[in-house]
């Protein structure tokens, strides 16, 4: 199988674990590596052939289930499986929920990772979807673009729009833009407010 995927964890000997898993099912696969959420980001925008995408929920940038979203947001079409030692019983459902095909514990077994990740390429789900109320926590992130998740990820981190200007390349006139768009679609009136909206969906869940 060609294409490339994306192996996202900022443990190197766990991201070479999971490099063995997927060269055992997809031999022909080019894979590629990124440690933190930035990085898998700028992976997934520029790798037009890609297949698939290992996700570790607590990843440094990411929050709660931001990494999902934003990688999602970035590329919808392609399978996210989270492979995390995140800690939660409704975790599976709420990564799936935000547009995870699957989610498995990083102490599943090797045989385990490899099943996974050939459903994945397959393009079945890994475990069945639960709960349809999941769902719409979902379509609440939905509509946010990669650059909006970006801003309102910085804004969770009590970041300034200065700041957030300064990190993402833009002016604040920009960050300010991005703003008034994200309150629209999360329908609330100020950051503060986004801010809970996000808590809420679980984008600020202990990392």
């Amino acid at each position: 199988m060609s294409g490339t995927i994306l192996i996202a964890d900022d443990h190197p000997l766990f991201r070479q674990a999971l490099a063995l898993a997927v060269t055992a099912v997809a031999p022909g696969a080019r894979v590629v590596e990124a440690g933190t959420l930035a990085a898998a980001a700028k992976a997934v925008s520029e790798a037009d052939d890609l297949r698939l995408v290992t996700l570790d929920l607590k990843m440094p940038g990411a929050i709660g289930y931001s990494g999902i979203a934003l990688l999602h947001a970035e590329r919808p079409h392609v399978p996210i499986l989270v492979v995390s030692g995140a800690e939660g019983a409704n975790a599976a459902e709420e990564a799936r929920a935000f547009g995870a095909v699957g989610f498995l514990r990083k102490d599943a077994d090797l045989s385990r990772i490899e099943q996974a990740i050939a459903a994945a390429l397959g393009g079945t789900p890994v475990a069945p979807r639960k709960a349809d109320a999941v769902e719409q926590v979902r379509n609440e992130v939905a509509g946010l673009t990669p650059t909006q998740l970006k801003v309102l990820l910085a804004v969770l981190d009590g970041k300034l729009n200065k700041q957030i200007a300064h990190e993402l390349g833009m002016s604040e006139a920009t960050v300010k833009a991005h703003m008034t768009a994200i309150m629209r679609k999360l329908d609330v009136r100020n950051r503060t407010q986004a801010a809970l909206v996000a808590r809420s969906l679980g984008l600020d869940l202990s990392r």
